[in-house]
C-alpha cells in the first residue's frame, strides 16, 4: 500500500475517517491548523449528542432538508448501528433519550474528543493552514502558509464555516453552492424582548406541519422548532410570515370562562400557556375577569392562539450552528464519496451540500460519509 494520504481538516469526519484508513495500516496525515475535534465541544450544550435512534435508513434520511437522496447509499452501507458499534470501539459507552437523541454515558463532549483522539495517535498531524489544492499526475499538490506536499489521496473534511477560502479550490472545477446559515435563530418584526427566555412547548408550526418548542428571545424566536423551521426555510426569500398554533390540541375556551367566572382571563389561560407570555400576548384583556368576555372576543382570543403570526426579517447572526450549502452534490459519487472529475479526492461531513435538523443527524453525516470515504480509499 503506497498510498500517502491527506485529510484535510481535524473535525469529526476528518478524525474518523483518520480512525478507519490507521487500522488498516495507511499513512494518514491530518491538516489543521487548530486543536483537533474542537467542532464537538459545543455539541449537545457540551454533551455530545453523538447520534439520533433512528434505525431505518430510510426513516433516517428524511432529517435532512438537503442531501436525503444522496444520503441513502451512505447511510444503507452506514447507520446507526455501524455508529453505536463504532463508537463500543472507541471505548465510548453511549444511552439514548426518550426523544430519540444518542449521548455518551459520560455526557461529555471533551470525553469523546479524548477518546477519538486517543484512537488516532499514529496520525501525523499538520499544524499548518491549507491554502490550495493542485491536481498533479498521480496524486495532489498541497500548499499551505508554510509549506507545499504531494498526496496520492486526499479527503477534503473541512467544516462549512472554513469554506470562505474560496482560493482552496481555485485549481478544481467543481460547483457549488453558497452557503447560508441552518439550525440558527429568527429575527422578527414584532419586538418580544419582554418575553425573551419563554418557552411554550409543542407549538404547530402551520407552514411547515412540525410540531416542536418555541423559545422567545430577545431578538425574535429560537428554540428547537425554530431551527427545524430556519433548516427547512433558509433558501427563503427574506421577510416571510410564519403562522403558529399555539395550543394545537381541542379545549372549549367557553367552558373555561363559564367555570371559572370570576377569574381574570391571565389565569384560566396560564392552564395552557405560561402565564407571563398570555399577559403580554393579551395586554390590559389579560386582566378582564371571565364572566365580562364576550363571544366576539372569546373569537378573537382563539383566533390568536390557533393563527399566531411572526413576520421573520432575518437570521440572529452568531448564533449559526450549521450552514446549508458547499460542494453540489452532482459532484460526489455516493457510494464512495469520490469527486467524479477527481479521481482519489474525496470530500465528507459539512463541506458537502448536506445538513440536517438538531437531534444528531449532522454529526451522523460526518461518521457516515467519512467511513464510505476511508472504505473507498482501502479498495483502490
Amino acid at each position: 500500500m503506497n498510498k500517502q494520504v491527506a485529510i484535510i481538516g481535524a473535525g469529526a469526519s476528518g478524525c474518523i475517517c483518520a480512525y478507519y484508513l490507521l487500522k488498516s495500516g495507511m499513512d494518514v496525515s491530518i491538516f489543521d491548523f487548530s486543536t483537533p475535534l474542537r467542532t464537538i465541544l459545543p455539541t449537545g450544550g457540551g454533551r455530545c449528542n453523538l447520534a439520533h435512534a433512528e434505525y431505518d435508513f430510510k426513516d433516517l434520511v428524511k432529517n435532512y432538508p438537503r442531501g436525503e437522496k444522496f444520503l441513502y447509499s451512505i447511510f444503507s452501507q452506514f447507520g446507526t448501528y455501524e455508529t453505536l458499534a463504532l463508537f463500543d470501539e472507541l471505548g465510548i459507552e453511549t444511552y439514548s433519550q426518550e426523544n430519540g437523541r444518542i449521548y455518551p454515558t459520560s455526557n461529555s463532549s471533551k470525553d469523546v474528543q479524548e477518546k477519538i483522539l486517543n484512537k488516532i495517535k499514529g496520525v501525523n498531524f499538520i499544524k499548518e493552514r491549507v491554502i490550495i489544492i493542485t491536481p498533479l499526475e498521480g496524486g495532489y499538490k498541497i500548499k499551505t502558509n508554510k509549506a507545499e506536499y504531494f498526496f496520492t489521496d486526499v479527503v477534503v473534511s473541512i467544516g462549512g464555516d472554513k469554506f470562505k477560502n474560496e482560493l482552496l479550490f481555485k485549481n478544481l472545477n467543481l460547483n457549488t453552492i453558497p452557503f447560508t446559515p441552518a439550525l440558527v435563530g429568527l429575527n422578527s418584526k414584532e419586538n418580544f424582548k419582554e418575553l425573551s427566555g419563554i418557552v411554550i412547548k409543542n407549538v404547530y408550526s402551520k407552514d411547515l406541519k412540525i410540531t416542536d418548542d418555541l423559545l422567545f428571545t430577545h431578538f425574535g424566536i429560537s428554540g428547537p422548532l425554530t431551527y427545524k423551521i430556519s433548516s427547512f426555510k433558509t433558501k427563503d426569500n427574506i421577510p416571510y410570515k410564519l403562522t403558529f398554533d399555539l395550543y394545537p390540541y381541542e379545549f372549549d375556551l367557553q367552558e373555561l370562562l363559564n367555570k371559572n367566572p370570576h377569574k381574570e382571563l391571565k389565569n384560566i389561560l396560564s392552564k395552557i400557556l405560561p402565564i407571563n407570555f398570555v399577559k403580554s400576548f393579551l395586554e390590559d384583556l389579560s386582566e378582564v375577569k371571565a364572566h365580562k368576555i364576550d363571544g366576539k372576543t372569546r373569537d378573537l382570543i382563539l383566533e390568536k392562539i390557533h393563527n399566531f403570526e411572526i413576520t421573520i426579517i432575518g437570521t440572529n447572526k452568531g448564533e449559526e450552528t450549521v450552514s446549508a450549502g458547499g460542494i453540489d452534490l452532482d459532484e460526489i459519487n455516493p457510494k464512495t464519496m469520490e469527486a467524479k472529475k477527481y479521481p482519489n479526492l474525496y470530500f465528507t461531513g459539512e463541506i458537502l451540500n448536506i445538513d440536517g435538523l438538531c437531534g444528531g443527524f449532522n454529526l451522523q453525516n460526518a461518521w457516515s460519509t467519512a467511513y464510505v470515504a476511508a472504505q473507498s480509499i482501502l479498495q483502490e
